[in-house]
């Protein structure tokens, strides 16, 4: 497995900076209060709701096609074109400020479902949020992501 050291450097500098570290040996860190990717899966949503203001960078996705309508793990309908997203661990109505690091465009979404499931990705777009900042052509891209209010 090719590693990039960079990438590597940096995920460390921020796995110790916020305690967070996993135990497959990859490291990343999670907007979920500083604990590793294994432990946040089986967190409870309120032991991440002190995490404003916290930045994190890794990989960001986006879903829509084949979802519109259908609920999502909060219970409302998914809509595409709303600014939502899905994240691991953060409490339901948590604001996030997403920014794609090739356009330097950024964009507000409200998390309103569970996931990524695929990968190391940190966040996973609806198709509105990520038309924002250019990530739709690519469909996968670095991002940073700053909490920037707690759920209501």
């Amino acid at each position: 497995m090719k590693v990039n050291l960079r990438n590597a450097a940096l995920t460390a500098a921020i796995c110790m900076t916020l305690g967070a570290c996993n135990t497959v040996g990859k490291q990343k860190a999670d907007l979920s209060g500083g604990q590793s990717v294994a432990a946040a899966a089986v967190a409870s949503p309120k032991d991440s709701a002190k995490a404003e203001g916290r930045k994190v960078s890794g990989r960001a996705s986006w879903y829509g096609p084949g979802f519109h309508g259908r609920k999502t793990a909060s219970g409302e309908r998914f809509n595409p074109s709303d600014h939502t997203a899905a994240h691991r661990t953060l409490p339901f109505g948590t604001k996030v400020l997403v920014e794609n690091a090739s356009t330097g465009r950024s964009v507000i979404v409200r998390i309103n479902d569970r996931g990524p499931f695929h990968g190391n990705r940190v966040i996973d777009l609806s198709r509105g949020a990520a038309q924002s900042i250019g990530l739709t052509g690519a469909g996968v891209g670095d991002v940073s992501m700053t909490v920037i209010a707690n759920a209501d």
